[in-house]
């Protein structure tokens, strides 16, 4: 037949879950080609129409596609693109009776797996064909594998395997055991409320309640009433009588995140809880006894924030007799393909898509972005990624577009230069608000800093900056 080389074919390929497509203009040669595929081991769907190929490439249905690119009303490659476009994961073998070497490379180039000439060697056919089942076959056996240490590494919901989260874990596990007050630090979307609810859940007062309270959210009338409850008429629209969080949560556990945002008259109530295990409901003299275990987190630095005046100090030794930090996620960037993952895994099914995972380049991306907003930036980029994403994996074109934008933008690596400390910084802030938006309160939060000290960088670095700062400015 012609097309096809006659070449003898030793066949003692195993059976694979590997289901090659081929697209070819010629009935004859498709189905001769076919026959041959079919001998070597495997299930081959023959088609002489590009579209119902590409449908099979979207569908998931095929991994392999061999295709015959000088089909009539097909431009050069064109097919290739589209292919790739709708799955970058998808394995293209080019077959060509017009070989070179040149069309060979650009097609490799442009992400083609192998490039055949035609009459197709049987042979080489054969070993190519057994190489990417091969391929595909140890993916999901990786996947496999990679799924199950997802379980093994999860910790009540937090994942990590850098040796900085496996110390926190550990950590965490010891402080459970004791009916202490612990202080989480980290930076803002680290896990801290996370790694609150892990070490009740591991406590010897599981079976109690949890208790979670924003700090920064509420007015201190608001927080107060929250916290101790209220009786009726003690203000205007108290119209019963509510407990608060700290009985509600009585023989458990209260979370106060973002404790460094209550005042100072807030901190003398928490620290009479502290000392004294007891609470006045809001308009009640009838003091109530309880026992609970305080859990309090904090982006910013308490000691500076003591030295300031701004904390209580006596608040401080009492909150932080235990501390565990949590890293950011620039300190714990091995984490990443299993966060990844796990995010995976979560919003596929919550929105009823089957990705399997994110091309190369989208990885890379990912792993060299800095992440300001840490664990929960990445969570969000993966669920809108699931959410826009069309095929079997995320791409570049899936992400957001600042990190489109990052991974085009190769002249800031061209321009490279070296940069003062004091450049540095400032380059570094304009970054920071322009993530932000320019809020500069959300800003000083990631950098770590008071709002004064970024105003005064701000001041610093002139009127460029401000300018560019200053619809935040109102907002914060």
């Amino acid at each position: 037949m012609t097309g096809i080389s006659t070449k003898t074919v030793e066949i003692a390929a195993p059976r694979t879950s590997l289901t090659p497509c081929i697209l070819d203009e010629d009935p004859g040669q498709l189905e001769g080609l076919a026959a041959v595929i079919g001998e070597m081991g495997y299930e081959p769907i023959p088609t002489t129409d590009p579209e119902e190929a590409l449908r099979l490439v979207r569908r998931g249905r095929c991994r392999l596609l061999l295709a015959d690119l000088h089909m009539p009303g097909m431009r050069r490659y064109e097919f290739l693109d589209q292919v790739l476009r709708c799955d970058p994961g998808v394995h293209v073998i080019v077959m060509t009776r017009e070989y070179t070497l040149e069309t060979a490379l650009e097609a490799i180039r442009r992400g083609a797996a192998d490039f055949l000439p035609k009459p197709v060697d049987h042979a080489r056919l054969k070993k190519t064909l057994d190489e990417v089942a091969a391929l595909y076959d140890q993916r999901r056996r990786v996947k496999a594998l990679e799924e199950q240490l997802l379980k093994d590494l999860e910790f009540y919901g937090i994942v990590g395997k850098s040796p900085v989260m496996l110390e926190v874990f550990d950590f965490a596990r010891k402080v459970a055991r004791h009916y202490t007050n612990v202080l989480l630090l980290g930076a803002t979307g680290t896990g801290k409320e996370l790694v609150a609810r892990a070490i009740h859940q591991i406590s010897p007062v599981s079976q109690q309640k949890l208790a979670v309270c924003n700090c920064s959210a509420l007015v201190d009338t608001l927080l107060e009433s929250q916290l101790f409850g209220h009786m009726r008429g003690a203000f205007t629209g108290a119209t019963d009588t509510r407990p608060g969080l700290f009985e509600y949560a009585n023989g458990g556990t209260v979370f106060l995140d973002e404790v460094s945002e209550t005042s100072l008259a807030m901190q003398a109530k928490l620290l009479r809880v502290i000392q004294n295990r007891e609470i006045q409901r809001v308009g009640s003299p009838e003091v109530r006894q309880i026992n609970v275990r305080m859990i309090a987190a904090t982006n910013r630095d308490l000691r500076a924030e003591v030295l300031a005046g701004r904390f209580r100090e006596d608040l401080y030794y009492r909150l932080s007799s235990i501390q565990i930090r949590i890293p950011p996620l620039a300190e714990r960037l091995e984490d990443i393909p299993l966060l990844v993952q796990f995010f995976l895994k979560k919003y596929t099914a919550a929105y009823g898509k089957d990705i399997a995972g994110l091309t190369r380049r989208a990885q890379t991306v990912l792993l060299q972005h800095p992440w300001p907003g840490n664990v929960r930036e990445l969570e969000n980029v993966i669920s809108s990624a699931c959410i826009t994403a069309s095929g079997d994996f995320i791409d570049l074109t899936d992400l957001p577009e600042h990190l489109q934008q990052r991974n085009s933008g190769s002249a800031e690596g061209d321009d490279w230069r070296t940069l003062s400390l004091g450049e540095l910084s400032k380059i570094h802030i304009q970054r920071v608000l322009d993530i932000c938006k320019g809020n500069r309160l959300r800003a000083a939060q990631i950098l770590e800093i008071g709002r004064t000290s970024l105003y005064r960088y701000l001041k610093r670095d002139g009127e460029n900056t401000k300018t560019k700062a200053k619809s935040g400015g109102a907002a914060a």
